[in-house]
C-alpha cells in the first residue's frame, strides 16, 4: 500500500469534511481524493469543484463498488454510520467514520464485530479534539502518582444561552439522526477515559427545557433529546464522577474540570489550562503544559499511517467508540428507568 499509494473516497462531505478531513488527507504523501458522493449530485459537483476531486457519484453505492477505491471518509449523520461502514468493509475499504460512532450500543457493537472481522482493513472513529492540548499533561501527571490515587472527578459543560423554546432544529436535536448521545457528553466522555479510565456505573437524571424546534420549513418538530443532564458515574478505578451538561444555562460558568486524589488535585479551566496543588500547598498553581509535549490534529495521517502499517489507532478505535455508545445510552437508560445501569451494556 505505501508503494501504490491511497484512492480514498469522501461520503457524506459536511462542514467537518470539508474544514478538517479534505485538508488533512491534502497534506498527506501518496494519497488522492478520489470521489465524492454526497446527499445530492449537485452537493457533491460543489464539494468536487472546490478541492479538485475528480469523480462525482449520485450515490454511496456506486462509490463503494468502484475497485479502485481502497478507503473511506464517512462524514453523514450518525444514522447512516453503521449502515455505511459494514458496506465499506464488505467492498474491502478501510474506514474513517465520523463522530458520533452510531447511534446506538448495538450498532456500533456490529461495527466492531464487522472490523473484527476484517483485521486486514483499517477502521478509525475520528475523536474529539476538544482535550488534544491537555491529554498528554493529563496523563503524565495522574499515571506519574501527582494526585495518587484517584479519588473524584467533576465535569462540567455549560452552554451560555437561555432557552430558546422553537428555535432552529439541528440534526443532533433529532433522535433519529443522532442517537442516545445528549449534547457534548460524548466527546466528555471520550476525554475522560483518556485521564482516568472507563465507567462501570452510571445513574442519571435529564430534562427536556426546549420541547420542541423548528425545521426548515417552519414545521413544529417536538424534541425527545434532553438539553440539561445530570450524571453520577463509578469508574473503574474505584474513583466518582460526577457530570453536569446543559444548553440551557444563560450566563453560565462554562466549562471545567476536577480530579482529586488522595495526594493532590488538578483543575482545567474553560481555556483548557491545566492548575495543580498537592498535600502541603496552600493553592493551586499552573502546570507548564509545553507546546512540543500536547497532542495535535492529525487524524487523517495518523488513518493513513495505519493504513500503511507504520503505526497504531490510538485516538479512537472501534473499541473505544463502542464504549462512549454504551455510556451515552446508559444515561438515557438510567434517566428513563429511574435505576442505576452496570457497563458495559
Amino acid at each position: 500500500m505505501a508503494s501504490e499509494g491511497i484512492r480514498l473516497g469522501l461520503i457524506g462531505a459536511g462542514r467537518n469534511t470539508r474544514d478538517r478531513h479534505i485538508p488533512g488527507f491534502q497534506k498527506v504523501n501518496g494519497l488522492e481524493i478520489a470521489a465524492v458522493a454526497n446527499r445530492s449530485r449537485e452537493s457533491g459537483r460543489v464539494v468536487a469543484d472546490q478541492f479538485n476531486i475528480p469523480t462525482v457519484y449520485d450515490n454511496w453505492q456506486d462509490l463503494l463498488e468502484d475497485p479502485s477505491i481502497d478507503s473511506v471518509c464517512i462524514g453523514t449523520w450518525p444514522y447512516m454510520h453503521r449502515t455505511l461502514t459494514l458496506a465499506a468493509l464488505e467492498a474491502g475499504k478501510n474506514v474513517l467514520c465520523e463522530a458520533r460512532m452510531a447511534t446506538s450500543a448495538l450498532e456500533a457493537q456490529e461495527m466492531l464485530d464487522a472490523s473484527r472481522e476484517r483485521p486486514d482493513l483499517i477502521t478509525q472513529i475520528v475523536p474529539s479534539p476538544l482535550s488534544f492540548k491537555i491529554d498528554n499533561l493529563l496523563q503524565e501527571k495522574i499515571n506519574g502518582g501527582y494526585i495518587g490515587d484517584v479519588i473524584g472527578v467533576s465535569v462540567q459543560s455549560l452552554g451560555n444561552s437561555f432557552m430558546d423554546q422553537g428555535g432552529p432544529m439541528h440534526w443532533r436535536n433529532d433522535r433519529d439522526l443522532s442517537g442516545f448521545n445528549i449534547l457534548n457528553m460524548g466527546i466528555w466522555y471520550e476525554a475522560m477515559i483518556r485521564w482516568v479510565g472507563r465507567a462501570t456505573k452510571v445513574t442519571a437524571m435529564t430534562k427536556i427545557n426546549v420541547s420542541s424546534r423548528k425545521d426548515e420549513d417552519g414545521t413544529i418538530n417536538s424534541i425527545s433529546i434532553p438539553d440539561h443532564v445530570d450524571i453520577i458515574a463509578e469508574l473503574a478505578n474505584g474513583a466518582q464522577a460526577n457530570m453536569h451538561f446543559s444548553a440551557v444555562t444563560g450566563l453560565s460558568s462554562g466549562n471545567g474540570v476536577w480530579i482529586y486524589g488522595s495526594e493532590g488535585t488538578i483543575h482545567v479551566d474553560g481555556e483548557m489550562n491545566v492548575y495543580g496543588g498537592r498535600r502541603g500547598d496552600d493553592k493551586l498553581a499552573e502546570i507548564p503544559n509545553p507546546q512540543e509535549g500536547q497532542a495535535f490534529w492529525r487524524v487523517e495521517e495518523e488513518f493513513c499511517n495505519a493504513i500503511r502499517r507504520t503505526e497504531k489507532i490510538t485516538r479512537t478505535p472501534f473499541e473505544v467508540g463502542l464504549h462512549y455508545m454504551e455510556f451515552t445510552e446508559a444515561i438515557t437508560r438510567s434517566a428513563q428507568s429511574g435505576q442505576t445501569v452496570a457497563l458495559p451494556l
